[in-house]
């Protein structure tokens, strides 16, 4: 099954509510990235995260979320954009923690720190707003985000089960957001569901689809807005990175390729590798320096 999330008003329109699964576009990423397992977890609950986020907005926008903590993953970054694409990474993709249930250890491998949410609205000057890291379990962190940033509450559910080869087997989530209006009782009611539901990475591996998601949360009482398909999707290109190689300048081109015959860039986000030849290289300090004159 492809992954993709549906969004929905629920309990007579006070609350919205995203559910996505995301096996597919965290599976992805975990191969790309080789990751272990507490990074998988961690990095899959943050792209759920941005994924579905992205699906807030309309247009052109884009979201970049850096989660800076002080543990040993040592930091994550996602971007995503109202298409449902996401692409990230984690600092260090090989850590493997376990709590002494033996269930994987996010918190402590993401640690303390800060998450930083840089929109791009494409209206105006870029936005950022941080706000500090609760848990580092990532979904209390964006439910703490939501709540005090943004003045919505909100309930975050995420789930990513790793298997023992590292490799995921089940990966989704979910955003509820109460609306203006939304009644004590209706907000008593979802607190009893939420505690009752199976753990999101439990409900994708049984076979769960974003619809069934929807209706043990909402005990079926929603009206669908909206499907959108979800995929780990980057946008690097040589030509990008030869923009980037254009700005370092001829000096500093002419110094690497001294060290060298050919350079390699590598994208952070997706893990491709772009080979520029020495004559490649020659020809963009030719390009530069007839620029100048």
């Amino acid at each position: 099954m492809n992954d993709y999330l549906i969004k929905a008003y629920a309990f007579g329109g006070t609350v919205r509510i995203y559910t996505a699964k995301t096996t597919n576009l965290v599976a992805h990423a975990q191969k790309v990235h080789d990751l272990w397992p507490s990074s998988a977890a961690a990095l899959g609950r943050l792209l759920t995260t941005s994924v579905i986020m992205g699906a807030m907005y309309k247009g052109d926008s884009e979201l970049s979320i850096r989660v800076q903590g002080d543990g040993s993953l040592g930091g994550m970054v996602a971007t995503t954009n109202t298409k449902g694409e996401v692409r990230g990474y984690a600092s260090n993709p090989h850590v493997f923690m376990q709590y002494n249930n033996g269930k994987i250890n996010v918190g402590h491998a993401v640690g303390n720190g800060f998450i930083h949410v840089t929109k791009d609205l494409k209206v105006r000057d870029t936005f950022t707003s941080s706000v500090a890291i609760q848990t580092g379990e990532i979904a209390e962190d964006f439910a703490y985000y939501f709540t005090s940033s943004e003045q919505i509450p909100s309930a975050v559910g995420l789930g990513v089960l790793v298997e023992t080869d590292n490799s995921v087997k089940a990966s989704g989530g979910f955003i509820l957001q109460l609306m203006p209006g939304c009644k004590e009782d209706t907000i008593s009611k979802i607190e009893s569901i939420l505690k009752t539901i199976l753990p999101v990475s439990e409900m994708v591996d049984k076979g769960y689809t974003p619809e069934d998601m929807m209706k043990e949360i909402t005990n079926g009482d929603y009206q669908l807005l909206e499907k959108m398909d979800l995929s780990f999707k980057c946008d690097c290109s040589k030509e990008k990175f030869e923009k980037g190689l254009i700005s370092l300048g001829p000096t500093q081109l002419e110094e690497l390729l001294e060290q060298d015959e050919k350079i390699e860039t590598n994208c952070q986000f997706c893990n491709s590798t772009y080979e520029f030849t020495k004559q490649e290289i020659k020809d963009l300090i030719s390009e530069i320096k007839n620029k100048t004159e």
